[in-house]
């Protein structure tokens, strides 16, 4: 089917922002779209989140917007997605209308310029996402997960938008979207995960022995002449703060062209965020020469942004996976999600894992071209997984 190129004039005439499902066995739900997340209630939206993701709580998602980083002028209009069933919020989502698909990590150019040369309008398009995020989690916020589904479907076909997207959500919800027909993806990222190791030592003695030395040698080569401090909340002060942006603006600059983040949200994080923040540094002559930004989960420390201003081999494994080992280990953490793509992860003790997004595409012929690609795409990422175990630093058994 030719998609029809007078769907973007729902930017020019507004979104329609409220509509109402029907499912079976359940009453009718209201869903409501908001301008922005400053329009949601924090405890409300907290309490369906829940606490163990920081990257869901509303204090993250709303210091994205306010600070700039999530806005429609960057091509993230928040869309905050609720859904009222009997008078009581039962569900919600992060949800953006993006005009690009920049900052998502989660590759779907390749689809945007088929529909386009279709002569369609792939943009806008609706996500449901951590902005700038991929890490794994919740995306369907609730005990309502099929209602939140109905409601993102609703807002694509009422609106006459190409596709709404999920990113990095769970299997849970990855197996209820698929059985309402949404695509699911599959990605590969890199995780460590605690086999019962205790400690870092621990951790080292279920390597090979050359592994084992490798890692250690890395180690002391990163460390020499350094000194490291760990800061974590209030700990941090303005002056750590302001080296780390200084770190985050040049590997931004290096690896995307312009970092995401604006200075606002660094200034603002620690006040919003508090313990959620971890911040590893490393100091020449009490100078800090580089740093790694993290963010602490319930039972997951979460690597996001590293930096440096001088050259040190082997630096950057120590800081972003090294002492996020030794961190998780010692404070009682059961993974470390070091962000996205790196097979050099592999050699440093992160297992690949399968990620999953899932997709829904109203227009059946684009679905089905794209369904056909994705299967193709399933079986490749699990024989590149099966290889990839195989370059994991531990013993052999037997």
């Amino acid at each position: 089917m030719r998609p029809d190129r007078t769907q973007g004039s729902v930017f020019r005439f507004g979104l329609k922002r409220l509509s109402r499902v029907t499912m079976a066995d359940r009453d009718p739900a209201e869903i409501r779209i908001a301008d922005s997340m400053l329009a949601i209630d924090p405890v409300e939206w907290d309490r369906l989140a829940g606490s163990a993701d920081p990257f869901l709580s509303h204090a993250f998602l709303a210091a994205l917007e306010s600070s700039g980083s999530a806005t429609g002028q960057t091509g993230w209009t928040p869309l905050p997605l609720t859904v009222s069933q009997g008078g009581a919020v039962v569900g919600a989502a992060p949800a953006y209308l993006k005009t690009h698909s920049q900052g998502e990590y989660i590759f779907d150019h390749a689809w945007a310029d088929a529909w386009e040369r279709a002569g369609g309008n792939y943009y806008p398009k609706l996500l449901i996402a951590v902005p700038f995020t991929p890490v794994v989690g919740p995306r369907l916020l609730g005990q309502a997960p099929e209602l939140v589904l109905a409601g993102a479907e609703a807002l694509t076909t009422q609106n006459q938008l190409s596709s709404a997207h999920i990113n990095f959500l769970i299997e849970a919800e990855a197996d209820i979207a698929e059985r309402r027909g949404w695509l699911v993806r599959h990605g590969i990222q890199y995780h460590f995960v605690d086999r019962g190791y205790g400690d870092f030592e621990g951790f080292l003695a279920a390597c090979s022995s050359r592994k084992r030395k490798t890692i250690r040698k890395e180690r002391a080569a990163a460390r020499e002449g350094l000194t490291f401090r760990h800061l974590r909340g209030a700990e941090i002060g303005a002056a750590d703060m302001d080296a780390m942006w200084r770190f985050y603006q040049d590997t931004g600059s290096r690896k995307w062209g312009r970092p995401y983040l604006t200075r606002d949200f660094f200034g603002s994080a620690v006040a919003r965020l508090g313990d959620q923040l971890l911040l590893f540094l490393a100091e020449r002559d009490g100078h800090p020469i580089a740093g790694a930004l993290n963010w602490v989960g319930s039972d997951t420390l979460y690597g996001r942004y590293w930096g440096c201003s001088e050259d040190v081999p082997f630096l950057h494994f120590e800081l972003c996976y090294y002492q996020a080992i030794d961190w998780a280990l010692a404070n009682g953490r059961t993974t470390v999600q070091a962000g996205a793509q790196g097979e050099h992860k592999l050699a440093r003790g992160y297992e690949p894992v399968t990620t999953l997004s899932a997709h829904f595409l109203p227009d059946p012929g684009f679905r089905s071209a794209v369904a056909d690609f994705l299967v193709r795409e399933r079986t490749a990422v699990a024989n590149e997984i099966a290889a990839l175990r195989e370059e994991l630093p531990f013993r052999k058994e037997g």
